[in-house]
């Protein structure tokens, strides 16, 4: 091998994709490839210039890609050592839409377009970055941010898989009227906890498990040579093969379930799925802690429990569990535990009794905890719904309410979640409204759109039930979206407020970054997507709360392409990644979590994923701005 190969090729081995592709591969490229150059000022590639005729990777230098006369507030994307374009030209066989121009000498190493063709389809990396070029890179990086956290087997099970490829077994079924001693043998000589009833047609009837067992051991007359018709629980929860492993623990921690059936589309039994399939994890297991937090009879014991919730999201994170995993789990396990303050405090205050006004409540989550998007970093965000008793007015119910919502934020403030410093939480007289009210104050933001109505829609907008009656919180979505159909200039004054939080990219070469030489991730970075998704929401009428799973209802009626939608999604998940790790490490070093990021800390993959995020974002705020006109 020459000298100036062997140099290329550690240049090349710095990069993705190229530091994942075969050196068989890589040196067909280098031996097709021209060294360029380009002096500063000079024009690399434009729309005028017809057809792509070749790929582009930069050795030295900066180019800044624009888009309109003004090089420095036109500036779409800047481009350095390692990054290469113009990969979407080249595969539809098109002009350039940006105008690239060297920033300062450039020096380019240049592969003819029918090369760069025939490059697709002998390296399978390389094809894989070319037609998923922001998913290849971002779950390159996000692989190894994880692997910095692989601290554990690597044997555990991801949470990413089917549920169909976590069976291992047929499932042990019976006929209904199988009599409960041959179905205990049956288990016995299976060496299974749980027995599934099945029809005929194997569709699942119910399932009877030895803890079922323990209890009715203890009844007067229990015999076991009754039909296990008789004592199964009846209409097991199902999902299809194709759901997720956190999907199956998000339901168990909530419902309490040691198992979960697996059917499929035409209701025939697949298998079934315990907990012991699922979890594995260091020192807490997720139902063990749900169902602690369930019984927990203090205040004080929730305290305790708030630390687990902590420690097995941790191991979670250090298994490589992704952030979209990650965010919905802890958000669940803080739903179970805000739910069970709210039942202590509830039964101290005497309002769990018959008639007592219980039912009349429901007690809301706003901002990240509203969309399921919580990190470890989170302050409180609540509020009360209340329907007024007869014989009560609005100000009476506050009155009996807001001690109560008092203690819950108190108690709250005590299992790690901050007081809110702007007061939003229900003990604010503010927040703790009746329905009507809530109409009222939503009215009030939608007609007059000033900027505190505006910051109050960015977080209250976001709303979800967590404890209550949650028909309160249907009946004020549906009510909310129409009255935002009603009056289209506040979504047109909402999207101006979102664009004025731009991505911190920098016009020369770095990210725009504060005294501190650091960048807020949420601020700047998540941001910008979850307001944008809220808006487009709002406008397709959508009753989604979480960030990407808005995005995915408004591709359809806002006419945007899959491919487009997914770059935004892999760029938000990305960044919640980066921010999540960012908080673990802080907590492992025992310092404060917060969302700064230093970007000069970051490595070259890292900070060139980060910069293709924060194009993301901008591409995002791009439709925002036409759809609105700002």
């Amino acid at each position: 091998m020459s000298a100036i190969h062997a140099a290329q090729l550690a240049f090349f081995a710095k990069y993705a994709p190229f530091d994942r592709m075969e050196r068989a591969h890589l040196l067909w490229m280098l031996e097709r490839m021209q060294l360029a150059y380009y002096a500063k000022n000079e024009v690399v590639a434009s729309p005028q210039q017809g057809e792509a005729t070749r790929f582009i990777v930069i050795k030295q230098g900066l180019i800044r890609g624009t888009r309109g006369a003004n090089a420095q507030q036109d500036a779409v994307l800047e481009l350095r050592e390692g990054e290469c374009f113009p990969v979407g030209a080249l595969l539809a066989r098109r002009a350039v839409t940006s105008e690239y121009r060297a920033v300062e000498d450039v020096f380019c190493f240049e592969l003819a377009a029918k090369h760069f063709l025939e490059l697709i389809e002998l390296s399978v990396v390389f094809k894989d970055f070319c037609t998923r070029r922001i998913a290849a890179l971002f779950e390159q990086s996000t692989q190894a941010m994880q692997a910095q956290l692989s601290q554990v087997s690597t044997e555990q099970q991801s949470f990413s898989s089917t549920l169909a490829s976590i069976i291992r077994n047929a499932p042990v079924t019976c006929p209904p009227d199988t009599p409960i001693r041959s179905a205990l043998q049956k288990m016995r000589d299976a060496h299974v906890g749980s027995m599934i009833v099945t029809d005929a047609e194997q569709r699942p009837l119910g399932i009877f498990t030895l803890r079922d067992l323990l209890d009715l051991v203890m009844v007067a007359d229990f015999s076991i040579d009754q039909p296990i018709s008789n004592v199964m629980s009846r209409e097991p929860v199902s999902l299809p093969p194709t759901a997720l492993a956190y999907e199956a623990a998000m339901l168990m921690a909530r419902e309490g379930f040691r198992h979960v059936l697996v059917t499929e589309p035409n209701g025939t039994l697949r298998g079934i799925v315990s907990e012991r399939d699922l979890f594995s994890l260091q020192r807490v297991g997720l139902r063990q802690l749900s169902t602690s937090i369930r019984q927990a009879d203090s205040i004080a014991t929730l305290v305790a429990l708030s630390k687990d919730i902590r420690q097995l999201t941790h191991n979670m994170m250090a298994q490589g569990v992704g952030a979209e995993q990650v965010t919905q789990l802890i958000s669940t396990l803080n739903d179970l535990l805000t739910a069970r303050i709210i039942e202590l405090e509830l039964k101290v205050a005497g309002l769990q009794q018959p008639n007592s006004g219980h039912a009349q409540i429901c007690w809301l989550a706003l901002g990240s905890e509203g969309r399921l998007e919580q990190t470890f970093y989170t302050d409180q965000d609540n509020g009360i719904i209340f329907s007024v008793a007869e014989g009560e007015t609005a100000a009476s119910m506050r009155e009996r309410l807001l001690p109560v919502a008092l203690r819950i934020n108190q108690a709250l403030a005590d299992c790690g979640f901050p007081l809110c410093k702007g007061g939003i939480m229900a003990s604010n007289p503010k927040w703790c409204l009746s329905f009507e009210e809530w109409q009222m104050a939503f009215a009030d933001w939608i007609d007059h759109g000033s900027p505190e109505d505006l910051l109050n829609a960015s977080i209250f907008f976001d709303f979800r039930s967590v404890y209550g009656n949650a028909a309160f919180t249907d009946s004020l979505r549906a009510w909310l979206g129409k009255r935002i159909a009603a009056t289209p200039r506040f979504l047109h004054q909402m999207a101006v407020n979102a664009l004025r939080n731009r991505p911190p990219l920098g016009i020369v070469r770095d990210f725009v970054v504060g005294e501190q030489e650091t960048l807020d991730i949420k601020l700047n970075g998540t941001t910008p997507f979850v307001d944008a998704a809220r808006i487009f929401s709002l406008a397709c009428g959508s009753t989604a709360t979480n960030t990407v799973q808005r995005l995915r209802n408004i591709a359809q009626p806002m006419h945007i392409s899959a491919a487009e939608i997914d770059g935004w999604i892999e760029a938000f998940y990305f960044l919640q990644t980066m921010r999540l790790l960012h908080q673990y490490e802080c907590s492992t070093q025992g310092v404060a979590m917060d969302n700064q990021i230093n970007p000069k800390q970051l490595n070259d993959l890292d900070s060139r994923i980060l910069k293709e995020a924060f194009r993301q974002s901008r591409k995002m705020q791009s439709r925002l701005a036409m759809e609105y006109r700002v």
